[in-house]
Parts: structure tokens; C-alpha cells; sequence
């Protein structure tokens, strides 16, 4: 093997390179910015020349055969030899640049992240971001996004990632629109969310401690449900990272343990090291970080009267 290996070219070992990383023929074709059918012709004259195959061909694309890991761990290598000496002569490494996809949700976006994207974007101005909001989960597996920032205490055993905070949530209400703290359960009128956010731990407990008839509004989304508590429609449990940072709310009672919820940054294991994503997983967490007390309900609790 080792004679056959050295009578590869490198654009040999790059169209190996493009295909064990796409395993498919179109994406590595369009990776090389070359036709289909050229990759196609060059891989069957590359693999009679070693004497072996290096992919198989299944129905979910080409797998790497045994002796291909070992051509493609060696096209890698080289890969980032090259790209090494071409940085050091260039005198520096380029910055990390491209989009990234980032999948949260509405009250995590604007309640907590955003000032966050915006010093990232000043620091980062190559690195381009687009923001999908919802509470459903995308498959970072299909690139639906490349990472995911999401309160879960059961992330995806297909994702790898960073456990940030402890997001805590307390009791809110406006000092106009609410009765004493006394008589909250058996005088206010709440607020909740829709049955498409009733996984939530809050809405679980309304569910079982608040009749129907006393819930004036339901939302579906939590961002809404704290604009509404401002508005003084009611009350409702909220993420203290948006209730302490309302000038119209106040809290009324000590966060609640047991609606707490694990923050957590996400992507796929192939994306980790790739530099613009890193980038930002990095920043987000020193700036999540920084923000911990605030996530986490950690401040004096004043009731009012």
C-alpha cells in the first residue's frame, strides 16, 4: 500500500478528502467545484490503481472501507500540514469566517442573548449568523442549525456541548395588578402557556394547582407570557433572566427548585472544531458566564406589600 499511496497526487488525496467527509459524490463535486461525474471516474482510476476500494457503497452514501480510513485519515493530515505552513507564511491565521446557524428560543434570544451576538458580531464581523426562534428541535444532524442553545435537563445524546446555568424561575406580577403575596393562590389571576409548551415545569404546575377558570391567558411562547405579566394581565412564573431584568415586574416569591432547567449550548459532534463555531461556543460561554447570578435567581428577593 505504501508504493500505491505514493503515486497519489494531491488533488487525489483532496477528492478522497471530499468524499469521506460529504459521502456523497454531488457534495464532494460541488466541494471541488468540479463535475460529478469527473469525481465519479477519478475515484474508480484511483482505487484501480491502489488495487482496493476505498468506499462502499450503501444506500445512505459511501462508508469508508478499512484501507480508505487510512488514505483519508492521510489525506487529513496533509490537509492540515499544508494549510499550517500556508498560515505561517502568510504570517498569520486567517479569522474564523462563514455563517452559523443558531436554533433557541424567543425569551432566551431576546431576554438574555442578544447583546451577547451583537459584541460576537463587532468582534466577529466575518462570522454571519442566522436565528431560528421556536420550541421545536432541529436536527443539527441535518444542519437545521450548526448550534443549538437550549433549557433542557435531557439534551440529545447526539449532540456534545457545554452545560452553562441553571436557569431558575419565580413568580412575577406588576404592583398595580396583583393581590398581597398571601393571597396569590387563592385571589390572582394567572397566566399560562399553551399545551405546545406544556413540557415546561411551570405549566405542569398550573395544570394541577390552578383551576381553569382563573387562568385569564395562555401564550405560546414564554417571551409573550412575561409581556403580558408587564402589561398587568396576571401573573405567572417566568425565567428570573427576564422577570429581574423588567423594570415593570417584581418578584413574588423565592425561585422554585423544582422548575429549574439545565442551560445548555449544542451542536454536532463533526461541527466542534470547526473554527467559526468554536468561536462563538466560546464566546457565548465567557458571556454566559459572566451571567450566571442573573440565570440563576442569585439576588436579594424584596416583597413589597
Amino acid at each position: 500500500m505504501k508504493d500505491a499511496v505514493k503515486t497519489l497526487a494531491w488533488d487525489d488525496f483532496r477528492l478522497i478528502k471530499a468524499v469521506a467527509e460529504a459521502r456523497n459524490l454531488p457534495a464532494a463535486a460541488a466541494s471541488l467545484d468540479v463535475n460529478h461525474s469527473t469525481v465519479f471516474r477519478r475515484l474508480r482510476q484511483i482505487e484501480a490503481m491502489l488495487g482496493f476500494p476505498l468506499f462502499e457503497r450503501h444506500r445512505s452514501g459511501y462508508v469508508l472501507t478499512q484501507a480508505g480510513e487510512e488514505v483519508a485519515a492521510l489525506a487529513a493530515r496533509v490537509d492540515e500540514d499544508i494549510t499550517a505552513v500556508t498560515r505561517r507564511l502568510a504570517g498569520q491565521a486567517p479569522a474564523p469566517a462563514g455563517e452559523v446557524r443558531i436554533a433557541t428560543s424567543d425569551s432566551l434570544l431576546t431576554d438574555l442573548l442578544m447583546p451577547m451576538l451583537a459584541r460576537f458580531r463587532l468582534a466577529h464581523p466575518a462570522i454571519r449568523l442566522d436565528i431560528a426562534t421556536g420550541n421545536a428541535a432541529l436536527n443539527l444532524s441535518r444542519r437545521d442549525a450548526d448550534l443549538a442553545i437550549r433549557a433542557t435537563d435531557a439534551p440529545p445524546e447526539t449532540l456534545v456541548g457545554r452545560r452553562m446555568a441553571r436557569i431558575a424561575w419565580a413568580l412575577y406580577g406588576t404592583a398595580a395588578a396583583v393581590p398581597a403575596p398571601a393571597d396569590l393562590l387563592a385571589e390572582g389571576q394567572w397566566l399560562s402557556l399553551l399545551d405546545s409548551l406544556g413540557q415546561l415545569k411551570a405549566a405542569r404546575f398550573l395544570r394541577r394547582q390552578v383551576p381553569p377558570e382563573r387562568i385569564a391567558c395562555k401564550f405560546d411562547s414564554v417571551h409573550a407570557l412575561g409581556q403580558a405579566v408587564e402589561a398587568g394581565l396576571g401573573l405567572a412564573h417566568l425565567p428570573c433572566f427576564l422577570g429581574d431584568t423588567r423594570p415593570g415586574l417584581r418578584r413574588l416569591a423565592p425561585p422554585e427548585p423544582d422548575f429549574a432547567a439545565d442551560l445548555w449550548l449544542l451542536t454536532h459532534p463533526d461541527l466542534r472544531h470547526t473554527p467559526r463555531i468554536r468561536t462563538l461556543m466560546d464566546a457565548l460561554a465567557a458571556e454566559i458566564a459572566r451571567m450566571q447570578p442573573l440565570i440563576e435567581g442569585q439576588r436579594p428577593l424584596v416583597m413589597e406589600s
